[in-house]
């Protein structure tokens, strides 16, 4: 019995996966189709990138120009590990095969980075995502 107030350890209970696979928050280089290398965030759920059943993960594409706004985060070197200020462009999140994942950079988003792509995935595909100070949600 655990004293009164304690509370009790947490127990995980998802799998988290091999360590040489995608995670959640991880930033890649992906071929996206042209055959260039793309750095991309990894969006999915890592019960299902760990799975050897799933042959995908959901990417956000990182951009080299673009503008802040509802869904696009302008993000420094500092926090990607990526030469020059980049620009996430969550209304391009997509389906990628792993197979099109080339390596793991060593900087991976923060939590509060993530939270914040995360609502601008929603507002790719929600008009009522809350965005800015005038908007009451």
């Amino acid at each position: 019995m655990r004293p009164a107030g304690q509370l009790p350890r947490s127990i995980s209970i998802v799998s988290r996966g091999t360590s040489s696979g995608p995670r959640r928050g991880e930033i890649w280089r992906a071929d996206l189709g042209d055959g260039k290398k793309h750095a991309v965030v990894i969006v999915s759920l890592d019960a299902r990138n760990g799975s050897e059943r799933a042959t995908s993960v959901l990417v956000v594409p990182f951009g080299s120009y673009g503008m802040e706004g509802p869904t696009v985060l302008r993000m420094e070197p500092g926090e990607t590990g990526l030469p020059e200020p980049s620009f996430l462009k969550a209304h391009f999140i997509q389906v990628l095969p792993k197979t099109k994942l080339f390596d793991r950079l060593a900087r991976g988003m923060s939590g509060a980075r993530m939270r914040e792509l995360v609502l601008m995935i929603r507002r790719a595909v929600d008009p009522d995502a809350p965005y800015g100070m005038g908007r009451a949600h």
